[in-house]
């Protein structure tokens, strides 16, 4: 099936995922594509959204795309410096504002019988973020809408399906701003909403048995969300030809290796365990740098991995859970114009030794979409709301070098934490929560004696995507519990703090 396709130019605004999710919300399918590489296929996308930008249109470094088989030829919504690129040279004029338009504002003239605003009113909240403003309109515009501060907040170029906003429709404090989008895309741009869950698990497993035939496809599981969708996607498809390896790297949650694998086994799925905890614990042995502990991981993964997959006669496919974010800055990394803030290393990083083609089922979708698609296929609710675990899993939750004690110290504190949020009713509005062990000891009392033992740190965040992140307001009730539950319980600990830090300016992880 032929979806619509719509094509989102990024610019390097940290908002552009956010225009791509709300997009495929609408279930509908988009892409997206630095502004200096549009796709020699720019036939098959049906409309285009060109982004924000921390750049300047009236700056040295101005961002010129070719929009030559766009503009004028598919409809098109220009978004902040979209919309300013469009004015400043297209005859209007964009210039410094007076004031720095950041945050809320409402928009306090809507034009009357407008497709583009149907269903908005008057007094509708929208969220700015630009510190240019657009003085005079282009050649052919006419004002669509207004705020207090801004009286060009949206504009439309007459003879064109062209509109323009100086606000951002694809942030939550736009409070109409999904509606405003589907006005454009359904309304304006006439696109079909088939990006459906079902739909993609069906396109999916037609694709995925041309694409593999009879052969032989090793997928390396993690636990996590990503890669269990993948593989009941390549279940469906290619059923015991598909071998799932899960490695246990002694870094994983208590008990997480034994009750992973039995959820596994439980939902048919053909897989191996492999107890490698040993191997890895003595290549990290006196390692403190967490860059060295990652890298050591990441090399040590493959060697295990690549010794089990050769026990497999025939391989020919080596299967990865990429989704979506990780192809975007990935491409962002060799010359897109968002910044990356690490690399992935599903994506691009297989050693020469391994000679396997590569198979990624989800590389087109969000997190969320992940989620969606899993629940179509009935997974298992508890599995698909795992909160995200870090690859190097406990090491990087271990500040300095590890031992088999403060790996056991901590699995005990993560434990009570993680257990107390579910019997709490605490762990589905908690994005990500784990304890950090820190490299410090403090002085304590327990039972009359001076104790000399570590530190920990619980960590909980709210968040939709882990790109911004804010810490949860944990009722003091659950903390003094969980608090004094772990001091009594786990020997080696005599102090527990939280962390309240947001990101940005911290990060989720503490290394």
């Amino acid at each position: 099936m032929q979806h619509n396709k719509v094509l989102i130019l990024d610019f390097g605004s940290q908002y552009t995922q956010l225009i791509a999710r709300r997009v495929r919300e609408l279930n509908i399918y988009c892409e997206i594509h630095p502004f200096n590489k549009i796709p020699s296929d720019s036939d098959s996308f049906k409309a285009v959204v060109l982004s924000g930008s921390p750049n300047s249109v009236r700056g040295e470094e101005v961002l010129h795309p070719d929009l030559s088989n766009i503009r004028g030829k598919k409809p098109m919504l220009a978004v902040c410096y979209g919309a300013q690129y469009l004015a400043h040279f297209s005859g209007g004029e964009v210039a410094e504002s007076n004031t720095r338009e950041y945050g809320r504002a409402n928009l306090g003239f809507v034009k009357e019988d407008e497709a583009f605003f149907e269903n908005i009113s008057e007094g509708s909240q929208v969220w700015m973020s630009h510190s240019d403003t657009i003085k005079k309109l282009p050649t052919g515009g006419t004002l669509l809408a207004s705020t207090a501060d801004v009286e060009n907040a949206a504009y439309k170029i007459e003879g064109e399906d062209t509109y323009a906003i100086q606000f951002h429709p694809e942030v939550y404090h736009t409070t109409d701003g999904k509606q405003l989008l589907e006005n454009f895309l359904v309304r304006i741009a006439r696109l079909n909403q088939d990006w459906t869950p079902n739909a993609f698990v069906d396109e999916t497993v037609d694709v995925l048995k041309a694409q593999l035939g009879n052969d032989k496809v090793v997928l390396g599981l993690s636990g996590g969300v990503d890669s269990s969708v993948a593989a009941m996607l390549l279940h469906k498809a290619i059923g015991e030809n598909l071998y799932c390896i899960f490695v246990n790297n002694g870094l994983l949650r208590k008990n997480e290796f034994t009750d992973v694998l039995k959820q596994y086994e439980g939902m048919g799925l053909n897989v191996k365990g492999v107890d490698a905890s040993a191997r890895f614990l003595e290549a990290l042995a006196g390692k403190s740098d967490p860059e060295e502990k990652r890298k050591t991981i990441g090399a040590m993964f493959i060697e295990v991995f690549d010794d089990e997959a050769h026990l497999i006669k025939d391989v020919k496919w080596l299967a990865q859970g990429t989704i979506y974010p990780d192809v975007i800055e990935s491409v962002s990394a060799t010359g897109g114009p968002s910044a990356t803030i690490k690399s992935h290393h599903n994506v691009g990083g297989l050693p020469d030794f391994m000679k396997l083609k590569v198979v990624e089922p989800l590389k087109a979708l969000f997190k969320d979409e992940v989620r969606r698609v899993g629940a179509s296929m009935n997974m298992d609710k508890g599995l698909l709301g795992r909160h995200p675990f870090p690859g190097p899993g406990l090491a990087i939750r271990i500040l300095g070098d590890l031992t088999p004690e403060k790996v056991r110290i901590l699995q005990e504190v993560d434990a009570v934490f993680i257990n107390n949020l579910r019997s709490w009713n605490l762990y589905d509005k908690v994005w990500q929560a784990g304890a950090i062990l820190l490299p410090v000891n403090s002085v304590g009392v327990m039972g009359d004696e001076r104790t000399y033992e570590k530190c920990v740190a619980l960590r909980a965040v709210e968040s939709t995507d882990g790109m911004t992140a804010d810490w949860v307001n944990l009722p003091y009730e659950f903390l003094q519990k969980t608090s004094n539950e772990i001091i009594n319980k786990v020997k080696g600990v005599n102090r527990v703090v939280y962390d309240i830090s947001s990101k940005p300016p911290a990060t989720i992880e503490w290394e």
